[in-house]
């Protein structure tokens, strides 16, 4: 459960860091979805990811990295059990920077059971939230990396 409390027992003055925040709102929606996913056999990661390469397939996989926001040795480690388990194949292209990956038929079983799941589950959690009010957040949510990328390019 969400502990709010933290955030509510704070000095007069004292604002809440707007990274930890989001990375602790992360990690409570990142449980429900992880649970919500689980029974096709991957976590939430896992889909973005293959969803992201089923978006992709051809394309260098620094572009799935790109997309996902991900480091190119956080996908590449995100992506040896998934090629372990027979979900995807990798080809090496010219250089690393070339590497791609597709989904293989068990792949698309495993992505297409839980994104049935999520649809299900995402469904659940806009209609408790308020369409309206999850629009908002996701355009307060774009702004504020804006604002945040914005001023770490100027430090």
């Amino acid at each position: 459960m969400y502990n709010w409390d933290v955030y509510t027992s704070l000095p007069r003055g004292e604002t809440q860091c707007a990274c930890t925040t989001v990375k602790k709102l992360s990690r409570v929606l990142g449980r429900v979805y992880d649970r919500g996913v689980a029974p096709a056999g991957l976590n939430i990661t896992q889909q973005a990811v293959l969803r992201c390469i089923a978006r992709r397939t051809g394309e260098p996989l620094v572009r799935v990295a790109e997309e996902l926001e991900m480091d190119r040795t956080s996908l590449y480690r995100a992506l040896n059990p998934m090629i372990r388990d027979g979900w995807i194949t990798s080809v090496d292209g010219k250089g690393s920077r070339f590497r791609t990956a597709k989904l293989t038929r068990a792949g698309r079983r495993v992505l297409d059971d839980a994104n049935a799941r999520w649809t299900e589950l995402q469904g659940d959690v806009i209609s408790r939230f308020g369409k309206d009010s999850y629009e908002r957040l996701l355009g307060e949510l774009h702004r504020l990396a804006e604002c945040a990328e914005a001023e770490t390019q100027i430090a």
